[in-house]
């Protein structure tokens, strides 16, 4: 069972890295959408591109479905053959090929011949092709209920000139995104991304938040291993920690199922995107039925989850806790009204199950910050043995902000449980792992964005791994990067989590040179140094002299 696992696992792997080949075109694909940034900001033309690019899928995925269907139809082997001399054989064909379970039954999405793409695409050239798509778009919602109030309708707009539109929709017509091959290289969801990705950068510091970069995301699902169970983010942004957690189940020999997904998102179009984003891959997910306030209008209020991944917006000050107070989640102590930061942990704690492990994404301050209580709040936390693993990341790596960040990560129960393939955890009590990642040099893209490589990401998650119990060698303390500290040591550190305290400066290479031989030549060559300094100080001094005399 154990080699089936890592054979599956392994071909997972070769698959994963065949996919994430360059497709090509984004490139072209975004300077096609870029068009349009004279006309609407990137806020606004982000759901015009993804909605055109997600419309093309699931009828590139009907396409592909009708097709098979018309084989099995003139198949005479298959169950479905229609006779050519049966009356009316058309008429008949056709009622089948338009028979909605068969492709709902392949989780496929029934597309109404209004929302089709060849029907979108004849009308390119004319001026009501705004009105053609946003009458897509309604029709698809109106078969789809999952889709309800999700999908842009904005296209007839007038500021959305057929000129606009038209070179988008003859681009996105050339690219295949919905059959068979295309969802094997997950073709939609790379571009999706590379959008996203761009569309954060474009909007900078003020929007940028709905896009937790796959680096980022990498990382903590790589750590948290979420392989079954209940999964929550509360604050859901675009999608990316469900999309990564799915792919991380079925790269590891599981199965799309073998995780439940729960979130939550506030921001009425982010909520739609995330919306979109998973609808693409299959993944369902509860979202609640509407947009809303994790903090104000939680909407899993009893829920209870396994893992818990999040990158929660940090630092915020009107977040409303003076309306909070008493709340329940607050476990340990009322959070600060100033700063949301010690809410999101205690929120996120408040849905941990007894075994349940979390891992989230706040700023450096976070970690020894004493405003408002928050240094009782952290004291609290790291007394009831709670903290597990501590990372500090290095700066550049989000488009909303240049400031380094760091990952918490809780566990309910330090004392057992099971993590990566079911494997048994050690005992960590009263211990806490702290990774100083922020001297970790990534790749630059661009000026400002830093992104984490597969190797860094990998050294982290496996360090992590190897001190909880799950990894594959036994963890040993590395001099400047890991430190696994006794709750004493923190104690003494006055509860301060920056790993930076703990893990101590990197050990110089050796290079081989015996120490009493390399005393020696260093000696030597002070020496050598001191007694060529003294000898150049009389020379200045004599200069100095003559100099002195020549001027009298």
């Amino acid at each position: 069972m154990a080699e089936e696992k890592n054979t599956a696992a392994r071909k997972a792997a070769k698959e994963t890295a065949k996919a994430n080949e360059p497709l090509g075109f984004e490139t072209e694909l975004w300077r096609s959408a870029d068009l349009m940034r004279g006309k609407m900001d990137a806020s606004e033309y982000k759901h015009v591109v993804l909605g055109l690019l997600f419309l093309k899928y699931i009828s590139d995925a009907f396409d592909e479905r009708r097709k098979e269907i018309k084989r099995n139809i003139d198949d005479p082997t298959h169950a479905d053959y229609l006779p050519p001399d049966l009356k009316d054989r058309e008429a008949q064909t056709q009622t089948i090929l338009e028979d909605r379970d068969l492709y709902t039954m392949n989780r496929v999405f029934w597309v109404p011949k209004e929302a089709r793409w060849e029907h979108i695409r004849a009308q390119a050239t004319l001026n009501t092709l705004g009105k053609t798509i946003d009458d897509a778009m309604l029709a698809v919602e109106r078969e789809n209920t999952v889709l309800k109030n999700v999908l842009p309708k904005d296209y007839a707009h007038p500021d959305m000139a057929v000129v606009q539109l038209a070179p988008l929709i003859n681009l996105i017509s050339g690219i295949k995104l919905g059959d068979k091959e295309s969802r094997g290289k997950d073709v939609l969801g790379r571009v999706y991304e590379y959008f996203l990705s761009q569309f954060a950068s474009a909007e900078g510091k003020n929007s940028g938040e709905f896009y937790t970069p796959r680096s980022v995301v990498n990382t903590l699902v790589r750590m948290l291993a979420p392989y079954k169970g209940r999964v929550y983010d509360p604050a859901s942004g675009s999608g990316g920690m469900f999309v990564l957690s799915e792919k991380f189940v079925e790269e590891h020999g599981g199965k799309v199922g073998d995780i439940s997904i729960y979130g939550q998102e506030s921001n009425p179009t982010t909520w739609r995107l995330c919306k979109m984003n998973l609808a693409i891959r299959g993944i369902e997910c509860d979202l609640g039925p509407e947009p809303a306030d994790t903090f104000h209008r939680d909407l899993h209020p009893d829920q209870k989850f396994d893992y818990i991944l999040a990158n929660p917006p940090f630092n915020i000050k009107a977040w409303g806790g003076e309306h909070l107070r008493n709340d329940v989640r607050w476990s340990i102590a009322p959070p600060p009204e100033g700063n949301a930061n010690y809410a999101w942990v205690q929120h996120i704690l408040h849905h941990l199950k007894p075994h349940g492990v979390a891992g989230f994404v706040l700023s450096n301050g976070s970690m020894s910050g004493k405003t408002g209580g928050e240094d009782e709040i952290r004291r609290q936390l790291i007394e009831r043995d709670l903290v597990d693993c501590m990372v500090s990341l290095p700066g550049q790596l989000f488009y909303s902000t240049a400031i380094p960040v760091c990952l918490w990560f809780i566990a309910r129960d330090k004392k057992n449980g099971r993590g990566r393939e079911g494997r048994a955890l050690k005992d960590r009590s009263r211990r806490i792992l702290f990774i100083n990642a922020s001297k970790l040099k990534g790749e630059m893209v661009g000026r400002t964005h830093r992104v984490l490589l597969e190797d860094e990401i990998n050294r982290i998650a496996n360090t992590y791994h190897n001190w909880r119990g799950d990894g594959d060698e036994a963890y040993e303390d590395v001099s400047g990067f890991s430190k696994s500290a006794s709750l004493e040591d923190v104690r003494q550190h006055k509860y301060i989590l920056t790993p930076g305290r703990y893990v101590g400066a990197a050990a110089s290479e050796d290079d081989g040179e015996p120490f009493d031989k390399k005393y020696t030549r260093l000696s030597t060559t002070l020496i050598a140094q001191l007694d060529n300094g003294s000898t150049l100080d009389g020379t200045i001094r004599s200069n100095l002299a003559k100099l002195t005399f020549d001027n009298e």
